[in-house]
């Protein structure tokens, strides 16, 4: 019979080892032992905000929160049962809302499976919350991968969720202590809160443009020449001039999007480089073709006229029949 090596021993073992330093959940090891400088057997208490920091907390997700709620309430039907709760965890790895039963609540409450409490890598080690925040990506931290100790009877998935600026603002978390998951039946909780984070994002997306039209965008020709794609919906905010003026984090790797081109809006039409002439358009002008011709000028109102093929008097008259800037 192999002798039992202590959960702290294993980690010892694989930080020292080269060949497992290349390894993802070793990385995250590396992490909490080097630069957290944590120790997987010493025991500690999970640490809590006080009930004032997470009023702040919580105030701040609010948006988020709201429109997570109806995705909270269907995932922890969906993975359904006794042994498991759901939490939505603010960029800091603090669960600001949670889903659960009332017959595991002392029992998760002990863990510190609970909203306050924080589950950032510095904090915990490695762990579902933490871990998928720090590499910004769906992830398992199946009991003996997590870091400390304490933690091993733990099964943790996190998927993370962006915001409508396209960066990280939460973690959505399925964890659970019973000793009976199956691997099974830990790929349908990934594949749920994979699922549920990403209705998540499309619902704060869609919200925050509410007066925009949000459109599915489709890859432009030669993308899958230029790059990989990023998980989630690549959806774009479009205002009544056909002007983009937002996307999700998975857009604006689409179409090599930044802050700053979103700032000087261009037409829906040249992401996908289509060049209309706006000469031939003049004759039914309207506000679109003189948002889209001063876009593509970049607020320049000589250049857009030229384009138009109208004087600059012109313009400026429709500018101001329009009552655009």
């Amino acid at each position: 019979m192999k002798p039992v090596i202590s959960h702290a021993k294993q980690i010892e073992a694989a930080l020292a080892s080269q060949s497992a330093a290349h390894q993802p959940l070793v990385a995250s090891w590396q992490r909490s032992a080097n630069l957290h400088k944590l120790e997987p057997q010493r025991p500690t208490t999970a640490r809590r905000l006080s009930p004032e920091e997470f009023r702040e907390t919580r105030e701040k997700l609010a948006p988020l929160v709201h429109n997570a709620q109806n995705y909270l309430d269907r995932l922890y039907q969906a993975i359904g049962g006794d042994g498991c709760c759901v939490l939505l965890a603010d960029k800091d790895g603090v669960p600001v809302a949670r889903r659960g039963s009332q017959c595991d609540d002392v029992t998760f409450q002990e863990w510190g499976l609970w909203t306050g409490t924080i589950w950032s890598e510095d904090s915990e080690g490695t762990n579902g919350i933490g871990t998928c925040i720090v590499e910004e990506r769906a992830l398992t931290i199946h009991k003996g991968q997590h870091f400390h100790s304490k933690n091993i009877g733990l099964s943790c998935t996190a998927s993370p969720i962006f915001d409508h600026d396209g960066q990280l603002v939460a973690a959505l978390d399925v964890s659970s202590c019973r000793s009976d998951l199956t691997p099974g039946f830990s790929r349908l909780i990934s594949m749920a809160v994979i699922d549920a984070a990403r209705q998540i994002e499309m619902t704060h997306f869609e919200n925050h443009f509410s007066e925009a039209r949000v459109v599915l965008a489709t890859p432009p020709e030669g993308f899958g020449r230029r790059g990989h794609v990023v998980p989630g919906a690549s959806l774009l905010a479009v205002d009544r001039d056909e002007l983009v003026i937002g996307a999700t984090r998975a857009a604006r790797k689409l179409f090599d999007l930044s802050d700053e081109d979103l700032k000087n809006p261009q037409p829906l039409s040249m992401l996908y480089g289509q060049e209309a002439s706006d000469a031939q358009n003049y004759a039914q002008v309207g506000r679109r073709t003189i948002s889209q011709a001063l876009a593509r000028s970049g607020g320049n109102v000589s250049a857009a006229a030229q384009a138009l093929g109208v004087s600059r008097a012109t313009l400026y008259r429709k500018l101001k029949q329009l009552k655009l800037p």
